[in-house]
């Protein structure tokens, strides 16, 4: 029986390479998988690609309404949601004097606002029966900054921020929330850089490696299950020594 026996676990942008590895993990270790996504297509292929079952629901987690439509569904077919792991992501990325406010303002409201969005559904619940994890996945350049990210280091840093504060609120009532801060990863996305970026960018990581999408996997699972209930409030960093902070 895995650790996660009987859970619901709901995971924002489970469709993408970290997203994926966190739904297998999850499921490995028994939890019940809901994903959110944007493309049916891909979607549904995704979900005829994995060995466990999963529910997928469309939702724009940047809005707040379609975050209740997802609420309602959820619980009126599966039940209330014990874990929420908070991945949905995107970039738009530019120099901060070729920044324009649909950059901006898109990259706030899939990678920051959705964290209220889907979290502000589940959270009283959680608290009201005493248990539930949220893990929302940062970024090393929310933690250091980088070039050309302004919008997305802004967002992801905010992550953290949400993380500690809500953390303070709901630690007496065994939910606990921490963040995850991810350095480079093997996924498609870093992958099909070009091989010679991708090369400085491991010459800057002091394992000398990219990281694996199993490894942030690993350390949410950990996060979520009961061994993890005394820490909260966390951001922990996986970056291979990249950035210590």
């Amino acid at each position: 029986m895995g650790t996660l026996e009987g859970k619901i676990a709901l995971v924002t942008g489970g469709t993408g390479g970290i997203g994926t590895a966190i739904c297998q993990r999850l499921a490995a270790d028994g939890a019940r998988i809901v994903t959110t996504y944007m493309n049916q297509e891909k979607a549904e292929k995704w979900q005829a690609d994995q060995d466990f079952e999963s529910t997928i629901i469309r939702c724009d987690v940047g809005s707040y309404e379609d975050c209740e439509r997802l609420r309602e569904q959820i619980e009126s077919e599966l039940g209330h949601v014990d874990l929420i792991v908070n991945n949905a992501g995107i970039t738009r990325d530019g120099s901060f004097k070729k920044m324009n406010a649909d950059k901006w303002s898109q990259v706030i409201a899939t990678n920051l606002d959705s964290v209220f969005n889907v979290t502000h559904q589940f959270a009283n619940g959680m608290a009201e029966r005493g248990h539930g994890r949220i893990v929302n996945i940062s970024s090393i350049n929310g933690q250091k900054g980088q070039f050309g990210q302004t919008n997305y280091s802004a967002a992801k840093a905010g992550l953290h921020g949400f993380s500690m504060a809500l953390a303070q609120e709901v630690a007496r009532k065994g939910v606990t929330v921490n963040t995850v801060s991810p350095g480079y990863i093997a996924t498609e996305m870093v992958m099909a850089v070009p091989e010679e970026i991708r090369d400085k960018i491991i010459a800057q990581i002091p394992v000398g490696r990219l990281g694996k999408p199993e490894e942030i996997a690993a350390l949410v699972a950990f996060l979520c299950s009961d061994e993890g209930g005394f820490i909260t409030g966390a951001n922990l960093a996986a970056n291979g020594g990249q950035h210590m902070h």
